[in-house]
């Protein structure tokens, strides 16, 4: 039996793979990693490390514990990073006004700077990443994806 091949493939078979929304996201997520890793190499940021800034700078005095079920990350993956930014002078702990054993989360002013530089630069990586949808498609692409997480919406 002999499958069909395109000229993309350089004659390898991808079987059912091009037909799977897993394999299709992996490869946007591949995409999307590499432009990002260009776009902002210069700071030492990864996705998730842009994403656990922007959660604290719009949650000021946030818990690790809340940082850790909003970013998706175990409490001891949490401690790492929060102790990577607190080493860049990204990020502060205080004791959180409540609860004297937990810490509450803030960006220092070099993190809010920081964070001003990046936000822009991921807004130029996000228009690269979808030059080629319309406004609509890009509103579908964007719901359609939620869909497949809704809790973190």
């Amino acid at each position: 039996m002999t499958r069909k091949k395109t000229s993309a493939d350089k004659g390898l078979d991808f079987g059912i793979l091009p037909s799977l929304a897993g394999y299709q996201l992996r490869l946007a997520q591949i995409a999307i990693f590499r432009d990002f890793a260009a776009a902002l190499g210069e700071f030492d940021v990864t996705p998730g490390l842009f994403g656990v800034i922007v959660i604290i700078d719009a949650n000021p005095g946030l818990k690790q514990s809340e940082l850790a079920r909003a970013a998706h990350l175990d409490r001891s993956t949490v401690v790492s990073v929060i102790d990577n930014l607190e080493r860049r002078r990204l990020v502060e702990r205080r004791p959180a006004e409540n609860d004297r054993r937990s810490n509450a989360l803030v960006l220092t002013p070099d993190g809010i700077a920081l964070l001003k530089k990046l936000k822009r630069r991921v807004g130029e990586h996000e228009k690269r990443l979808v030059e080629h949808l319309s406004e609509e498609e890009r509103v579908t692409l964007v719901t359609l994806l939620q869909k497949i997480f809704p809790e973190q919406r």
